[in-house]
């Protein structure tokens, strides 16, 4: 993905004025820059992944006002009553964005007209920008401590004095009155001013009757690029909602239907699904229940499943066999298994309960080594032992006998 840098011109300019531009990727590599009409710029704008405006300093007021320890919402508010003195025109109708506190206890504001950023900001995202991002032009050019610096281009003077402070003035572009009056704004700070490439030489000529303290640098890309990102002042959030791209649901119509209707179609499947097995459960418990009858005329139907184990467990028991679970099924094994180890234990006490079989013995018969072995004997008969308190025994049946 790349970034597309441009750099408007003045609103004075007309909307017939050329923008420049660099396309810049990811790695810092510019892959392409030039300059055209913003309107033809429309497949750059889209198949980039930020656009970063930089406006004509001209249109942009920077302005350092006292203002109290606010944040957020609460300083939004309040920032058209502290620029209502420093601007002409309701503050109401401009874009105002704040940056941060100053040592002084002053904070820097950026003021621009918002029927003018506004549908500006609207075409980048019409013509498909993900997000945009507008800043100050004269914040975007390299500043040096204890330095000032200043930039020509697209029929104006950028000048940049400090971190937050920076002007823009329309000039005619002739070279002595650029530099005399770039002298002048500076004061006595030396001053580094970047001009077109091809003018340097000219420049270089006339440095001399400009005055001390001046450097000429080559106007590039680079200097434009790294002072955009040192910036913290984006125009673009005092737009609100305005400046936010829009989700273009359209496109997301047919697949969100389909997706309903997949949705649909299978919730229809499963409750079709779940109703005939339930008319099979029902048939099932229905033959269950039909064949309890005919077994057990006499008796009512309750739990037919539960009701025949507990008939059929009657009916061996009175034909003299011995269900598993029984207390006498387990009291005998019992006292088979211990009769055969070395030192059979003591048992204190037993008592069968929810087909249990809880054994308490005598705690100085306890041998860890008998116990292990009895569990053995036990599980070969389909036993199982599990030690639930110190001396106290837990035998539960595990399957047939």
């Amino acid at each position: 993905m790349t970034t597309l840098y441009i750099r408007h011109p003045a609103r004075a300019e007309g909307e017939g004025a050329l923008c420049r531009f660099a396309l810049v990727e990811d790695g810092g590599a510019i892959a392409q820059q030039g300059e055209g009409l913003l309107p033809n710029l429309a497949d750059m704008v889209a198949a980039s992944r930020r656009v970063v405006l930089l406006l004509a300093g001209a249109d942009v007021t920077l302005l350092a006002v006292q203002a109290p320890p606010l944040t957020g919402p609460r300083l939004r508010a309040a920032l058209p009553a502290l620029v209502e003195e420093h601007i002409l025109g309701d503050p109401l109708d401009c874009v105002l964005v704040a940056g941060p506190g100053l040592p002084d206890g002053r904070r820097p504001v950026a003021v621009v007209q918002r029927n003018w950023l506004e549908p500006l900001v609207k075409t980048l995202l019409g013509m498909g920008a993900r997000a945009v991002a507008a800043m100050p032009s004269q914040l975007c050019l390299p500043l040096q401590p204890g330095s000032a610096s200043a930039g020509i281009g697209a029929g104006e003077l950028l000048l940049r004095q400090g971190q937050y402070e920076g002007l823009g003035l329309a000039l005619d572009g002739n070279p002595s009155a650029v530099l005399q009056t770039a002298r002048a704004l500076a004061g006595d700070a030396p001053l580094v001013l970047y001009v077109p490439h091809e003018q340097l030489g000219e420049y270089q000529a006339l440095l001399a009757e400009a005055g001390p303290g001046i450097a000429l640098e080559s106007d590039a890309w680079a200097h434009w690029i790294a002072g955009s990102k040192s910036s913290t002042l984006d125009l673009v959030p005092g737009l609100g909602t305005a400046g936010v791209a829009q989700r273009d649901w359209s496109r997301w119509r047919w697949p969100i239907r389909l997706a309903i209707a997949a949705i649909v179609v299978n919730i229809i499947g499963i409750n079709i699904e779940w109703l005939r097995l339930k008319r099979e459960a029902l048939a099932v418990r229905e033959g269950m229940s039909q064949t309890f009858r005919n077994a057990y005329p006499n008796q009512p139907v309750i739990d037919p499943v539960a009701q025949m184990q507990q008939n059929i467990a009657r009916a061996k028991a009175a034909g003299g066999q011995v269900s598993s679970g029984e207390f006498g099924w387990m009291a005998g094994v019992l006292g088979e298994a211990t009769r055969t180890l070395a030192r059979p234990p003591g048992i204190a006490s037993m008592e069968f309960r929810e087909r249990t079989l809880t054994v308490r013995v005598k705690p100085e018969t306890v041998d860890p080594a008998t116990t292990g072995q009895l569990r053995t004997a036990l599980s070969a008969r389909n036993l199982s032992l599990e030690e639930t308190a110190p001396a106290t025994w837990a035998i539960r049946s595990t399957g047939a006998p």
